[in-house]
C-alpha cells in the first residue's frame, strides 16, 4: 500500500519553519485506501517514450495539464517551478517535473516541449493516444473533460483537475497537493522526500 498525504488548505495555512517536522508527524498518520491511486506508466515526449520507472533514485513532481489552458496551468507550473528555483544544484540533480496533457489531440510532443521549456528544464512533456492518457489519469484519481467553447478559435477547452503529485524514488505516490499550493510548500514536500536520498 503506499501512504499519501492529501494536504487542506486548513494545513497550508499552518506550515511554518518547521514544515519538515510537521511532514515527518502527518507521514505516520496517513490514510491507507482499497486500491492506492498511482504507479508507474509510458508515454512519450520529443525524445521517446518516458517511463515513471527511468526516474527511480529521483522525486518526480507530477501535473497533469494542456497548453491551451489559460491560467490554471501556468500558475501551477510556474509554481512548481519556483520550488525547484530554490533547490540547490545538487538537489535538483535528484528532482524532475512531468506534465502530462490531456489534451492529446492538440499537444503533440513538439509543442510540449516548447511549452514546458518556458517554465523549467527540469520539466518534461509527455503525451500518448486518447486511451493511455485516459488510463494514467485514472490511476492518479485526475479528473478531465472537453467543454465546448462557442465562437473561440479553440473549438473546446479542457476541464480538469489541478493537482500536484509528489512521487518518492522509489517510485511510490506519496504527496497530492492541491492547486495553488504555495511554492515553499512543495519545496519541503521535495526536501522531505529527498532526505533519505541525499
Amino acid at each position: 500500500m503506499f501512504r499519501i498525504i492529501f494536504f487542506s488548505f486548513t494545513l497550508l495555512i499552518l506550515f511554518s519553519s518547521a514544515a519538515s517536522d510537521e511532514m515527518a508527524q502527518k507521514d505516520e498518520i496517513l490514510s491507507s485506501r482499497s486500491e492506492s491511486p498511482g504507479g508507474d506508466f509510458v508515454l512519450y515526449s520529443s525524445q521517446g517514450k518516458v517511463s515513471l520507472k527511468q526516474f527511480r533514485g529521483k522525486v518526480v513532481l507530477l501535473y497533469f495539464g494542456y497548453t491551451k489552458c489559460p491560467d490554471v496551468c501556468p500558475t501551477s507550473l510556474s509554481i512548481i517551478a519556483q520550488a525547484l528555483n530554490e533547490l540547490s544544484e545538487e538537489e535538483l540533480k535528484s528532482v524532475h517535473g512531468v506534465f502530462i496533457s490531456v489534451d492529446p489531440k492538440r499537444d503533440d510532443v513538439q509543442v510540449l516541449d516548447e511549452y514546458v521549456r518556458h517554465f523549467h528544464p527540469n520539466l518534461v512533456g509527455v503525451t500518448g493516444s486518447e486511451g493511455e492518457v485516459t488510463e494514467v489519469a485514472r490511476r492518479y484519481g485526475a479528473q478531465y473533460e472537453e467543454v465546448a467553447l462557442e465562437g473561440s478559435d479553440f473549438g473546446y477547452a479542457v476541464n480538469h483537475s489541478s493537482v500536484t503529485y509528489l512521487i518518492t524514488p522509489e517510485g511510490d505516490l506519496r504527496f497530492m497537493l492541491p492547486h495553488q499550493t504555495p511554492a515553499f510548500v512543495i519545496l519541503e514536500a521535495i526536501r522531505y522526500l529527498l532526505a533519505d536520498t541525499m
